[in-house]
């Protein structure tokens, strides 16, 4: 059975609260029991690509959780490529290591390459890997660490719709390589065009390849649509890494141009840039150093034939607003004991 966090509520009240309430002081509503730490241990994380705001917190959130674990990790970059992830996932099972956590791509497109991973019986759990979340997923995941991607794409198209007021004009970002990506793109569509806003155009352009092609796409759609583009929202914060730039080249300010929102990841970038007005209004943030430390918790279950888990972390909707309640933080880490709570399950 999954275990939704307590922290979990409707569109309408993270709309309505403008973020504030997901960043109260909250208990920790993940697992109180599971097995002590293994000895001895070592991992491998197979990023997909650490240049991507989510991934890299992930994966801080697992260096962190190993040190107190007290296992040996070492960390493969896939480098936004799918030669390249295949690649670190041969690496990975060249090491042969305890455990390997599979971070930030979709497990479909590296299917054969991880059945020789599950042939050698090396357990794996995994971030983002496809669109079943939790305990059980394809390919041979033992977990699949993830908020409800289809809230948060909600979330995200719903935003739009309050704000936009008397009319939202949304272009969507998403990639194809990714089902999850496809998925929550899907949903945002299915959102805006379900309460009367009208989606102009439903972009697919690879998330490896932003920092090249969002330039000139931002150029050619404001062209085509004009002011009728009144909201961009992507899958993940990385697109709009490469927006803002080409809307100030163009005299357009972040005010008077499209308001950006993203449903996933909330990386430090984007926290950045929403909370200085510059080009982003939105994330829809998960809590990606409390993942991390799930991802290791679910990794010792796995390494010692434990049931998973089954917990969800909930998604925070991330405004200006929202962010001058936390100070200088640029990321969402739930005000939440999760790191004494693991730290118990594991005796550490």
């Amino acid at each position: 059975m999954l275990k939704r966090s307590l922290m979990a509520v409707s569109t309408a009240a993270l709309l309505s609260g403008l973020g504030v309430p997901v960043f109260a002081e909250t208990p920790f509503d993940g697992p109180t029991t599971g097995p002590a730490a293994a000895q001895g241990k070592s991992i491998v994380v197979v990023a997909g690509d650490l240049k991507n705001g989510g991934i890299l917190g992930v994966t801080n959130g697992v260096e962190e959780a190993v040190d107190t674990i007290g296992w040996n990790l070492r960390v493969l970059d896939g480098a936004g490529s799918i030669q390249g992830r295949t690649a670190a996932i041969g690496q990975a099972l060249a090491l042969n290591p305890d455990g390997i956590i599979i971070n930030g791509f979709d497990t479909v497109e590296q299917q054969a390459a991880l059945e020789g991973v599950v042939r050698a019986n090396i357990p794996i759990v995994a971030w983002h890997s496809g669109p079943k979340i939790g305990c059980d997923a394809p390919g041979g995941i033992f977990a699949n660490v993830s908020t409800d991607a289809m809230t948060v794409s909600e979330v995200a198209a719903e935003w739009a719709i309050k704000d936009a007021g008397d009319g939202v004009g949304a272009i969507i970002f998403t990639d194809s390589t990714y089902q999850i990506a496809i998925d929550k793109a899907d949903r945002i569509k299915e959102t805006i065009e379900s309460m009367g806003g009208t989606v102009l155009e439903y972009v697919d352009t690879p998330i490896a390849d932003t920092s090249s092609r969002m330039g000139p796409l931002t150029t050619s759609l404001l062209q085509k649509y004009g002011d009728s583009w009144t909201h961009a929202l992507a899958i993940n914060d990385l697109y709009f890494d490469f927006m803002g730039p080409a809307l100030a080249a163009v005299g357009i300010n972040s005010a008077d141009g499209p308001q950006a929102g993203s449903a996933g990841d909330g990386s430090e970038a984007a926290f950045q840039r929403i909370r200085s007005g510059n080009y982003q209004t939105i994330t829809v943030a998960e809590p990606l150093n409390l993942q991390g430390w799930q991802l290791v918790d679910e990794l010792n279950r796995a390494i010692q034939g434990e049931n998973c888990s089954g917990y969800i972390t909930s998604p925070a909707l991330v405004t200006q607003e929202g962010l001058a309640k936390l100070g200088e933080s640029n990321q969402f880490d739930p005000d939440s004991p999760y790191r004494q709570a693991y730290s118990a399950i594991w005796g550490k």
